[in-house]
């Protein structure tokens, strides 16, 4: 296991490091242990659209798509390439401005193997991490603090490594995201540096958006200053 922490990933947010633009207009990045890049793509729907060289033509291949589209794109731009890490080969998929790790691609990305992901939305204050192995979630989260999966507490001992505390109180001058990128080297062994992005070849292709799923209700958890939850359900028709 690697000793990485927040401190090794700093360059994130380096004026000249390209993958500012991921976290200006949103990204997901994935890394999955022995799934080649053209098996991910071909398990995400993608229609191959050839290799990019290096980060950089990966996002003019991006701004491109959005040029192009009127509205709203019908597909997301997926890179892939393959990396070392611990136990051999993995893929690093990257899109940006949208969410390729939905539940049911995740969970089949996973079988039999292990897979660890982490996106943002941009300029808004939504960040998550995902761990998944053998198909199942064992720890996800937004905040820190509040974690979910089978195994919600799993993490906790090397969250606090690499600089994020899951009771609350960490350090004010550690980045979050790159502590997150350290927790995910952590469990996969592979170094993602500035060099690795933007010299990598790519594997591309467009994956089609998923539908919206279709939903009745949604239920609202609220808790008020004193420590009581309060559960409100509300129907489609009532909004």
């Amino acid at each position: 296991m690697t000793s990485a922490t927040a401190a090794d990933y700093g360059w994130i947010r380096s004026s000249s490091s390209p993958f500012r633009y991921a976290l200006e207009v949103g990204y997901t990045l994935i890394l999955v242990r022995g799934v080649s890049p053209a098996e991910l793509l071909s398990m995400a729907g993608a229609e191959p659209r050839g290799v990019c060289e290096g980060l950089g033509e990966l996002i003019e291949q991006h701004q491109e798509l959005i040029y192009e589209s009127d509205d709203w794109a019908e597909s997301i731009l997926a890179g892939a390439c393959t990396v070392r890490g611990e136990g051999g080969d993995w893929t690093l998929a990257l899109v940006f401005g949208a969410d390729l790790g939905s539940l049911r691609f995740m969970e089949a990305l996973s079988a039999a193997t292990r897979s660890v992901s982490h996106s943002s939305n941009g300029g808004k204050p939504m960040d998550f991490f995902h761990w998944y192995e053998n198909g199942e979630l064992r720890t996800t989260f937004e905040w820190p603090t509040v974690r979910t999966g089978s195994t919600p507490d799993e993490l906790n001992g090397l969250m606090r490594e690499v600089g994020l505390d899951p009771t609350g109180e960490e350090a004010p001058d550690v980045d979050r995201k790159a502590a997150v990128f350290a927790l995910t080297e952590r469990l996969t062994g592979v170094r993602v540096t500035e060099e690795l992005l933007a010299e990598a070849e790519y594997r591309t292709g467009d994956v089609p958006e998923e539908p919206a799923e279709e939903w009745e209700s949604i239920t609202i958890d609220l808790t008020d200053a004193y420590g009581e939850r309060t559960y409100l359900q509300l129907r489609r028709d009532q909004l």
